[in-house]
Formats: structure tokens, C-alpha cells, sequence
């Protein structure tokens, strides 16, 4: 599950935020398998879609991290749950998503394919309210 700013994210929600408010991104990984899955780490990429077949991922004045975009994670226990926080801050309004991404320290270990399949995360980033 992934939940930002406390909202669950699936593919049909658009999450509002406010351009200089830290918003709470959490990712929540469930283990179904029966075995233990890790070490890997998991990188969060925000981009524009410009759609029309281009992503900008150029968004280093746009978008920072408060922490890490990479979540490094030692092991996820069968049919356990591992919750990992981070925060983003917008410094300009737009419409953004957020490519969540897995890397495999250990390519003997596969990673449950139910992990491929995060939702797309929708973030509109808009002016305060004064």
C-alpha cells in the first residue's frame, strides 16, 4: 500500500497538497510468500507527464526530499509487513506522480510480483489558501 499525506493511493486518486507543506509518504510492503525477501532497496522517482509519451524527471528544483528518496531494507519476513516513511516537498504547484522502483542487492531472491504492480501515485500540488 502507499499512502500520502495519510490518503491510500491507488490509481484512480488524485492527492491535493499544498506547494512548501511536508507531505508524509508512506510505503507499506506485505510479504504473501513463504519465504524471507531481501536485502533490496526501493527508490521513489517523481516526474510530470507531459501526456503525450514524454516524463520529466528533471524536477530537482520542483521536488525535494525531506530524507532519502532509496529505502534500503534488509529482509521482509513471511507473511509480515515492513512500513517505510519519507516526505516530499513541493516548491511549485504542477500535477506530479511518483515512480516507485525496486532494486535486488541479491539476484538468487525474488521479490513478490504483487510489488511490481504499486499503484500509480497522482500528487496535485496547489498554492495556499491564505
Amino acid at each position: 500500500d502507499i499512502l500520502v499525506d495519510g490518503k491510500l493511493c491507488d490509481c484512480d486518486i488524485v492527492v491535493d497538497c499544498k506547494v512548501g507543506d511536508p507531505i508524509p509518504l508512506e510505503v507499506k510492503l506485505t510479504n504473501w510468500s513463504k519465504h524471507s525477501v531481501g536485502p533490496f532497496a526501493l527508490t521513489v522517482t517523481p516526474y510530470q507527464d507531459y501526456q503525450n509519451g514524454v516524463h520529466n524527471y528533471d524536477l530537482q528544483d520542483a521536488i525535494t526530499f525531506v530524507g532519502s528518496n532509496t529505502f534500503y531494507i534488509d529482509s521482509v519476513k513471511p507473511t509480515k509487513d515492513s512500513v517505510y516513511f519519507g516526505a516530499l516537498l513541493f516548491l511549485y504547484t504542477g500535477d506530479f506522480y511518483l515512480n516507485i522502483k525496486f532494486h535486488e542487492d541479491n539476484c538468487s531472491r525474488e521479490l513478490p510480483l504483487s510489488w511490481f504492480c504499486l499503484p500509480s501515485v497522482h500528487i496535485r500540488a496547489m498554492e495556499p489558501v491564505v
